[in-house]
């Protein structure tokens, strides 16, 4: 207990001093139509270049950053990171970023991400927000406030891990997201588990009921990818298209592909004395 108290509180100093120092760096995975195999884009995933024990993943660091009130501050460097990546990627490519529940209790969270567009004058068009279901659940009135907000800016709006949360059909009809996402853990287990067969065909169904694209996360062999497909024309995303990439790993998949920008985008973003600089309202949970 005290080995792992001592370790604990080492990582709390590292987040601290390693947020300013610039040792937290975006990694991406590749995200993929499923019926023509073309790259639509990528997905951020939040890494550590720790100086003392390398690389480490963000189920290390996250929930210690979100218990000392650093993940917003972590979040945030690693978006804007993330943006000025992008900025290089050809305009049809989209740039999909996970959020925190803590994040979106602080109402300038929407002002906060659209100046940071600004900033990159990345086009609001091109980037995914993604939000779990279990956001729902917690704060589904703070939680439509934003969603609406940032889709009113150009913003789109993805249901992270769905079928393992608690969000209800009615919350999902109610709320405008533009797609939702397959939790990994049934598209994994595809092949080996009729129910996981059931839930995804379910979702399937759903999605094309309310007109709602569906990714798919998790397709990590050519039996799964081949299973996924029967249930409709989806995006997906795993190891099966290989691992995830630094900023310099993607800029050389996409020079091999000639999908690299040429010219910088004009006037993508709005600017700053557009941008209506006001919190969200604090709304009681449902």
């Amino acid at each position: 207990m005290e080995s792992e108290l001592r370790f604990r509180s080492e990582l709390e100093r590292g987040i601290r001093d390693g947020i300013p120092r610039g040792e937290f760096i975006p990694y991406y995975e590749k995200q993929v139509d499923l019926d023509t195999g073309e790259l639509t884009g990528f997905e951020m995933l939040a890494r550590w270049n720790n100086p003392t024990h390398g690389l480490l993943s963000p189920e290390i660091f996250i929930p210690i950053a979100e218990e000392i009130g650093l993940i917003s501050e972590l979040s945030e460097s690693l978006i804007r990171h993330a943006l000025s990546d992008a900025r290089e990627w050809d305009p049809r490519l989209s740039l999909s970023v996970n959020i925190s529940p803590l994040q979106l209790r602080d109402p300038w969270f929407a002002q906060k991400l659209l100046k940071l567009l600004v900033e990159a004058n990345f086009p609001p068009h091109r980037l995914d927000i993604e939000i779990t279901e279990t956001c729902l659940h917690e704060n589904i009135g703070v939680v439509r406030t934003l969603i609406t907000s940032l889709k009113n800016q150009g913003i789109r709006i993805s249901l992270d891990d769905f079928g393992t949360g608690y969000s209800s059909l009615a919350q999902l009809r109610t709320l405008p997201f533009d797609q939702i996402k397959i939790d990994r853990f049934f598209v994994s287990s595809l092949g080996t588990s009729s129910d996981s067969a059931t839930i995804i065909e379910a979702i399937s169904s759903l999605g094309k009921g309310m007109n709602l694209p569906i990714t798919a996360e998790g397709i990590e062999s050519q039996e799964v990818l081949t299973a996924i497909r029967k249930f409709g024309s989806f995006k997906g995303q795993g190891f099966l298209y290989g691992q995830p990439s630094d900023s310099d790993g993607v800029r050389s998949i996409l020079a091999e592909r000639s999908l690299l920008a040429t010219i910088a985008e004009p006037d993508a973003a709005p600017s700053v004395d557009e941008l209506p600089f006001r919190p969200v309202p604090r709304v009681a949970s449902a």
